[in-house]
């Protein structure tokens, strides 16, 4: 069975919003871990929010190696409403069914799914038990206000799988969600 596997930037106080407010420095450790990253992944999941925001820059961004990950990967975006911003290989998922919706992609045959900023979306995955792992950088800084990854999520024990310091002082945390 495939994983999903929520990759977010945070500050110290588990702020996830807007992270280039508080994500100064991406260091080489830190783009080498997220292109073990998206090496292992073959499939996204996206809030319409972030869709909406992605779709219109990715497509002409050159930043790698996270462009061309995401300009060709499949794209599901969690959405009660038609996409109207197209972009390759990006399609609708009715949010009604969330966890019917992302169990059947997990029983396909593939490589990870995963979840990369849409904080309401990983916050819902968090809550319905969906998420296997939690792939963290959490920058030396708080960001003090805005939406924080892990508000109404209930307890949800994690099981450290590994964890480096960058040379720009972020932590990346790797955690199994554990059931």
């Amino acid at each position: 069975m495939r994983r999903v596997v929520a990759y977010e930037l945070v500050s110290l106080d588990g702020v996830a919003e807007s992270p280039d407010s508080f994500l100064f420095d991406f260091d080489e450790v830190m783009h080498d871990h997220l292109r073990e990253v998206i090496e292992e992944q073959d499939t996204v999941l996206l809030g319409r929010r972030m869709y909406d925001e992605w779709a219109a820059y990715w497509p002409t961004s050159d930043m790698q190696p996270f462009a061309d990950f995401i300009n060709a990967v499949p794209k599901h975006v969690v959405t009660s409403t038609p996409l109207t911003t197209p972009w390759t290989n990006a399609t609708a998922l009715d949010g009604t069914s969330l966890g019917a919706s992302v169990e059947e992609l997990k029983r396909e045959d593939g490589r990870d799914i995963g979840v990369h900023g849409s904080i309401d979306l990983a916050r819902s995955l968090l809550r319905a038990g969906l998420v296997d792992e939690l792939r963290l950088v959490v920058a030396p800084t708080v960001a003090g206000r805005g939406r924080r990854l892990f508000e109404d999520v209930d307890l949800t024990r994690l099981e450290l799988l590994r964890s480096t310091t960058s040379p720009s002082g972020a932590l990346l945390v790797d955690y199994a969600v554990r059931r």
